[in-house]
């Protein structure tokens, strides 16, 4: 997918940027087929008046404002309401990172400079990262505006979505949490102490989609289809002892030493 190419800007200062997408879907895709012949399924778009099928460059937007009634708006129509403001990510102001829910997030991109906007975008960098701040921004994408968070990374700026608030479901009502005994809690943290490492994203693997490859390679070869060993959970019926055996297993595993923060000078 191509980059998308915007200003971001805060106060007067107006910096080009491209916005590359940062994530991937890596899955394995199946299709649907009919059972019987194994051939594909198909969708097609049919109009519901006509019942003739219709191609991609004669489908139209269309906002019903009535039942059955609509009103036909064209891209350009859409485009042209933008305000050059629209077109830019604004830099409303800048806070602190941990006053952001994770809920919050969506979806992330890397913006890189564009010819003139390097060194105003890398003392953005180095300005939001000296001062421990993430900037909060709005654009509009497609036709809708998007609330925007400017993180400062090593080598860059990362530009993540973020969802409004009424976009955000309240949490299921929950019942009071139940009383804890100080030395329940103690174990508690003991665990998760003994359990403590440093983060390395390259450390996790989707485990099953390898084992749903070896799957696919099986049956495509016409082989026995290797299935891996059951393992029942284990468990606990008392909670302390639960505890203290995990603490004991997490304790024999080894642990990755975490790397030394950089000081700031």
């Amino acid at each position: 997918m191509p980059a998308t190419k915007t200003v971001l800007s805060f106060g007067l200062v107006a910096i080009p940027v491209a916005l590359h997408t940062a994530t991937q879907q890596s899955d394995v895709g199946f299709h649907q087929l009919h059972g019987e012949d194994q051939r594909r399924i198909r969708y097609k778009k049919v109009c519901e008046g006509c019942g003739k099928e219709v191609k991609q460059g004669e489908i139209v937007k269309g906002y019903e404002f009535e039942k059955n009634r609509h009103v036909v708006v064209a891209d350009e129509e859409l485009e042209a309401i933008k305000t050059e403001k629209d077109k830019s990510i604004q830099i409303l102001h800048f806070v602190e990172a941990v006053e952001i829910s994770s809920i919050c997030y969506d979806k992330a991109y890397y913006a890189l400079p564009e010819a003139g906007g390097e060194k105003a975008f890398e003392l953005l960098r180095q300005a939001l990262e000296d001062e421990g701040k993430i900037g909060i921004g709005k654009t509009v994408l497609g036709t809708k505006e998007a609330l925007m968070a400017i993180l400062p990374q090593e080598d860059g700026l990362v530009v993540q979505t973020l969802f409004f608030a009424d976009e955000i479901k309240p949490p299921p009502k929950a019942k009071a949490p139940p009383q804890v005994a100080a030395q329940e809690l103690a174990m508690a943290r003991k665990l998760v102490q003994s359990m403590d490492a440093p983060f390395d994203l390259v450390d996790y693997k989707d485990e099953y989609q390898a084992k749903l490859r070896q799957l696919l390679e099986e049956k495509i070869a016409g082989e026995e289809i290797s299935l891996p060993k059951k393992s029942a959970l284990v468990n606990i019926s008392d909670l302390m002892d639960a505890f203290k055996q995990s603490i004991e297993q997490a304790e024999k595993k080894p642990v990755k030493k975490k790397a030394t923060a950089k000081k700031k000078s």
